[in-house]
């Protein structure tokens, strides 16, 4: 089954996944204002507190509700009644001006033993390692989602001027807090894991808190930037963090 409804003076796609599950379709592109949508309908959702609404699962423009057909009205089909009340959810959305939204500095090491493929990023778009590092900085990044491991995120934002593509012999291991690049994103490692990215940099900040709730330091809607530091600045905050 397949809604089509209109909400921020654009189409929205509602599409039914499964017999207790729809997804709702802000676009096909990756875009912040596509996302600020998907948060916005997300954090509705969880607020509201349905008792037929089981999860609410974000991706980068959509969102995927699970819900539980047995607690849905019965005057019509589970689906029919759970889209119509996702229908009446994206109508009530309205864009706040003011908007709160929050940054996370992360400090980065960037290069040598922390960074290995900086100078390949550096070579592969035909700068020097100071200007990708100056660019990569200098950027703000959209927190999209979290997820292929606990407490990573994907961020949107990255200049196309240091786009690198990922390696075609993946590491069987990263160490946790590497910054890396693949394609058109960066992201950080939050655990220690196999992985392809190019790794330009490391931070000593924990981005998987285990015993916190959340466990994950970012989450989606955040904002990231990124602040060099040295490697004696690394060393000094992983032991004033122990």
């Amino acid at each position: 089954m397949v809604q089509l409804i209109q909400d921020f003076d654009k189409e929205v796609k509602i599409v039914k996944a499964s017999e207790s599950a729809v997804t709702v379709y802000f676009g096909v592109e990756i875009r912040i204002d596509l996302h600020q949508k998907v948060k916005a309908l997300m954090t509705y959702l969880e607020n509201k507190q349905f008792p037929w609404l089981v999860e609410v699962i974000p991706a980068f423009s959509s969102v995927t509700i699970l819900y539980n057909p047995f607690q849905t009205p019965g005057t019509c089909s589970p689906s029919d009644y759970v889209c119509q009340k996702l229908k009446d959810c994206i109508m009530a959305l309205k864009k706040e001006d003011n908007q709160k939204v929050r940054t996370v500095t992360i400090p980065v090491c960037y290069g040598g033993s922390f960074g290995p493929d900086l100078s390949i990023v550096a070579k592969h778009n035909q700068l020097s390692p100071e200007e990708v590092i100056d660019i990569h900085s200098s950027g703000e990044y959209l927190v999209y989602m979290v997820g292929f491991a606990p407490g990573f995120p994907y961020l949107g934002g990255m200049s196309n001027r240091i786009a690198t593509p990922r390696k075609e012999q993946p590491r069987m291991e990263i160490p946790k807090g590497s910054v890396g690049i693949a394609g058109v994103q960066t992201g950080v490692y939050s655990i220690s894991t196999p992985g392809g990215w190019q790794l330009i940099g490391r931070t000593p900040l924990e981005l998987f808190l285990k015993d916190e709730d959340p466990p994950s330091l970012l989450q989606s809607g955040d904002v990231v930037r990124f602040q060099p530091i040295t490697s004696e600045e690394y060393w000094e905050y992983k032991e004033g963090s122990d």
